[in-house]
C-alpha cells in the first residue's frame, strides 16, 4: 500500500512539473529542443540568444521569447506545413532553463538552473543551506518578471527564473 501511494505521488508530481513547464515563457538563456519527426535536418538543439532569437531552417529568424513552448512548437509547425512538409510532428522541449541566483548568507552562493515548482527553500537548499550567520526571517527576492523585491519572504514563496534570492546575515 506504501508503496502504491509512493508512486501516485511521484507520477502526480511530475505531471505537475509537466504542466508548469508547458505554462513556462521563453526567454533568453533558456535551452530548447526542436525535434521533427523524421526529418533530422531540421531538428536541433538551441540557446536562445539575448533577444530571444534564434535561426530556423527554411523559417528565418524566430522570436521565442515571451512564447510558451506550444505556442513555439504551433509557430513552427505552421511554417512548414504546406511548402515545405505535408503534416510535421514538432515537438519542443526545455533542457536547460535559465539561471535564478542566491546570495548572500548561503554556503554555496551563486547561479543555479531553474527548476519548475521552486521555492525559496528549495533555492536555498540548492545553493548549499544557510551559514552559521544567516538570519531565517530576513530574505529578500527580487522578482526578475516586474523588477520588484520583496522583503523578509517566507520559504514557501515561488521562485521563477532569473529571480535573484538574498539572504541577510543575522545579528545573533
Amino acid at each position: 500500500m506504501q508503496k502504491l501511494l509512493w508512486i501516485w505521488m511521484l507520477l502526480f508530481s511530475m505531471s505537475a512539473a509537466h504542466a508548469e513547464t508547458e505554462q513556462y515563457v521563453l526567454d533568453d538563456g533558456d535551452r530548447i529542443s526542436i525535434k521533427v519527426y523524421g526529418e533530422d535536418d531540421l531538428s536541433m538543439d538551441i540557446l536562445l540568444s539575448t533577444q530571444g532569437r534564434f535561426d530556423y531552417p527554411y523559417l528565418g529568424r524566430l522570436q521565442a521569447a515571451g512564447k510558451t513552448v506550444g505556442q513555439l512548437q504551433s509557430t513552427i509547425e505552421r511554417g512548414l506545413r504546406g511548402d515545405y512538409l505535408i503534416d510535421p510532428k514538432v515537438t519542443v522541449n526545455v533542457i536547460q532553463f535559465r539561471k535564478f541566483y542566491v546570495n548572500g548568507e548561503v554556503n554555496q552562493p551563486g547561479g543555479y538552473d531553474y527548476q519548475p515548482g521552486l521555492t525559496v527553500a528549495k533555492a536555498i537548499a540548492i545553493a548549499g543551506g544557510f551559514t552559521d550567520r544567516a538570519s531565517r526571517n530576513k530574505i529578500q527576492k527580487t522578482d526578475s518578471k516586474k523588477s520588484t523585491t520583496q522583503k523578509n519572504v517566507g520559504l514557501s514563496l515561488s521562485v521563477g527564473p532569473g529571480d535573484i534570492i538574498v539572504v541577510e546575515q543575522s545579528f545573533f
